[in-house]
């Protein structure tokens, strides 16, 4: 197959359009007089165009939500836009006096409740605690603000690597929420087609430790970024295991790795979404919250693992699809890849295409140094840790 074709596949897989020649499942021939025909895509069935065109309210299909790390940065997102959506929220939280301070305790749709999030049996017993929760979207990072740890405990606590002989909270608490939701009512669409019941914030990167050499090489782009060269006290791993641990608990699920936080980024941009972790970019928390909670109403995103990022600037050009489930139907269930994404042949065509969306001048994810932008790495400026190869590890939470 030509790399020109493959590309074109590729660009089909990220781009978010509602209307497209791509809306069709996808059909390539490989071989000569011996061609075959194969799906690159998920097998889900598109939505009906009446299901497409009229979204019911979010409180119609999803009544309590549990939000794990519900005062953290993104996660306070997530609790404001599914209050102002009408659904009640069980926000699960480390520090209540912190939690009354940053939300409204007011809010009649909310009850906020402390939570070992490093605890299983507390994790399902929140789940269980006055009304039923139905969904949960797990923000928790496994970092701390704790002011009395030492500087060690800190950046273990900052690198979800917390000393906890119980483990870190996203490989204890995060599949105690699948377990806590699996044997609850399924979730369902208007149309019938199955929800989400876990959704699980991660991060993109996630794998990319564990490529091969050659592999690293050949997508250096993503495979030398600071986060990914330097993974301080094994962060990535940790996600990689719980993400695989959320798969394997029962739950109806979707697992979003996200690239690049960043608050300065433009808010209410087109995501990008793809699969294969080679997404390298930016995109801002309120994008990112808005999102985890579409995942709520989303049925092409059950069972899928996906990275995103948002195209900043776009407003008037590429605006935000009124649906994300167009983009998403695209992509391959997990059951279809083992959880591995597409293959190495449609992997490659992706990363040639999403490295044209780096932010900068340069586009050189690789030369950066961890603290370091991308408008620093086109001025040649410092970065706040340090020169590349150099950087000290951030104290603090992403």
């Amino acid at each position: 197959m030509t790399n020109k074709r493959l590309a074109l596949l590729a660009i089909a897989t990220t781009l978010s359009y509602t209307t497209s020649a791509f809306q069709v499942p996808i059909h390539i021939t490989t071989g000569g007089t011996s061609a075959r025909t194969k799906s690159l895509f998920s097998s889900v069935p598109q939505r009906s165009t009446d299901e497409a065109s009229s979204t019911p309210p979010l409180s119609s299909l999803v009544k309590r939500v549990a939000v794990a790390g519900a005062t953290g940065r993104t996660g306070k997102f997530v609790v404001q836009q599914l209050l102002d959506q009408n659904v009640q929220v069980l926000a699960l939280v480390r520090d209540v006096d912190k939690a009354s301070n940053m939300l409204d305790p007011t809010n009649e749709l909310l009850t906020i409740r402390q939570t070992d999030l490093g605890s299983e049996s507390d994790v399902i017993a929140a789940l269980s605690d006055a009304k039923q929760c139905d969904a949960a979207i797990w923000a928790a990072t496994g970092f701390s603000d704790a002011p009395d740890q030492t500087i060690l405990d800190q950046l273990k606590a900052v690198f979800g690597l917390a000393t906890n002989a119980r483990g870190t909270i996203d490989a204890v608490g995060l599949p105690a929420l699948g377990e806590g939701l699996a044997n609850t009512p399924q979730r369902t669409s208007e149309g019938g087609a199955v929800l989400p019941k876990v959704i699980m914030l991660s991060s993109a990167g996630v794998t990319r430790p564990d490529w091969t050499e050659e592999k690293k090489l050949a997508l250096e782009g993503c495979a030398g970024i600071p986060i990914v060269r330097l993974n301080p006290f094994g962060i990535l791993g940790v996600k990689a295991e719980s993400e695989e641990k959320l798969r394997n608990c029962g739950v109806d699920y979707t697992i979003f790795r996200p690239c690049g936080l960043n608050d300065n980024w433009s808010p209410n941009q087109r995501p990008i979404f793809s699969q294969g972790d080679i997404a390298v970019g930016r995109i801002n928390r309120q994008d990112v919250a808005k999102i985890l909670v579409d995942l709520l109403t989303t049925p092409e995103a059950t069972g899928k693992t996906f990275e995103g990022i948002s195209i900043a600037n776009s407003e008037g050009y590429y605006p935000p699809s009124p649906s994300i489930g167009p983009a998403l139907e695209r992509l391959a269930l997990d059951s279809e890849t083992g959880g591995k994404g597409p293959s190495e042949e449609v992997v490659r065509a992706t990363y040639a295409v999403m490295q044209q969306l780096l932010p900068g001048e340069k586009q050189d994810a690789a030369g950066l140094a961890m603290g370091q932008t991308y408008e620093q790495l086109d001025k040649d400026e410092e970065g706040r840790l340090g020169v590349r190869g150099t950087e000290e590890a951030p104290i603090r939470s992403t």
